[in-house]
């Protein structure tokens, strides 16, 4: 059944809202193995965020990749009770009504608001890396996690693909893929520490070619790192072959150090698994000049650049606004 427009909203939201006691029931099952299992494995959790939110556009339909469903059925950090109960209010309003609530549907009119920052990233990325297609060899996933994009590139593109993540979690991703039956994949894994190792040095002993343009995805993990790990890579990463893109999402600084109660649980989230927000982007109005002029302190051109919420902008400079975060592109070689 399909209803439309505001009364097909509606219907869902109040669907939604009816089987909201499911969501919770699966929050307080499911969170807490997630957290203990990364506890004592030192596999990442907050890599499974973008693994949650893929799922359910995958089954949404608005992000079809199976490889993704394949892994969630296998993960043992995973409660598949859980699993199925927190997503059940939404899949089952859906199913009734045909409706897809906003935050799996980006791109949208208008900025994404911070509270969609993980799905949108995820479709801005997904376009970043379609229109650079024909012009790169090789992609780079940086801090790649549970990433399943070497699945859904067209192989007629000959593109060579790399992961690159910490041990555990690589390791961790191998066996889940094999268990899945996505043996035999279309990535070389390299497991590498960005804080502590030479990435770029063993991404290269891999089989990474420097001097062919190369697409480097490095989704939702900015944040994560210290400065001089940050101002490290994008200098590998400007020191690239030309025509090699980058492609990155972040925090602003002030989101970072914000006092509201969101973040100040998103902080402690983090904090728990031993993964704390630690970088952000000065970002002061505006932000596209900010982020700019930021790159190319390492030789990195902006392209494009699409902030989280709104900015405000004051004549003055009294009453500014940083926006919350930001995603962009930025090209090694060459101007826009």
């Amino acid at each position: 059944m399909r209803v439309r427009g505001v009364v097909g909203a509606g219907l869902f939201r109040a669907i939604q809202a009816a089987l909201l006691p499911l969501a919770a029931a699966a929050y307080l099952m499911g969170v807490p193995k997630l957290l203990l299992y990364s506890r004592r494995t030192g596999v990442s959790a907050t890599q499974f965020a973008s693994l949650y939110t893929r799922y359910m556009q995958h089954n949404l339909g608005t992000r079809r990749d199976d490889p993704v469903a394949r892994l969630m059925a296998v993960m043992p950090n995973v409660s598949q009770e859980a699993l199925r109960l927190g997503a059940a209010p939404t899949l089952v309003a859906h199913l009734l009504t045909g409706f897809v609530p906003r935050f799996y549907r980006y791109p949208y009119e208008g900025e994404p608001p911070m509270r969609h920052q993980q799905t949108a990233r995820t479709s801005f990325h997904d376009a970043a890396l379609r229109r650079h297609l024909p012009g790169i060899e090789q992609l780079v996933v940086l801090g790649a996690g549970f990433d399943t994009r070497v699945f859904r590139l067209p192989p007629e593109e000959g593109v060579r693909c790399f992961e690159v993540d910490m041990p555990r979690t690589q390791a961790f991703k191998i066996r889940m893929l094999k268990e899945s039956g996505l043996t035999g994949g279309p990535a070389t894994y390299v497991a590498a520490d960005f804080g502590n190792e030479d990435w770029f040095g063993q991404l290269v002993a891999a089989g990474y070619d420097p001097a062919r343009p190369t697409f480097f995805l490095w989704e939702s993990v900015m944040m994560y790192l210290d400065r001089a790990s940050v101002e490290g890579t994008l200098r590998r990463i400007a020191g690239a072959a030309p025509g090699s893109v980058v492609a990155f999402d972040y925090f602003s600084a002030d989101t970072i150090a914000s006092r509201s109660l969101f973040m100040r649980y998103a902080r402690a989230t983090t904090r728990l698994v031993g993964e704390p927000f630690t970088f952000g982007i000065d970002n002061t109005p505006p932000a596209r000049e900010s982020v700019a002029e930021f790159l190319g302190d390492f030789g990195l051109v902006l392209e494009e650049h699409r902030m989280f919420g709104t900015e405000r902008i004051s004549r003055t400079g009294s009453r500014q606004r940083c926006a919350p975060a930001g995603f962009a592109t930025a090209l090694v070689g060459r101007s826009t």
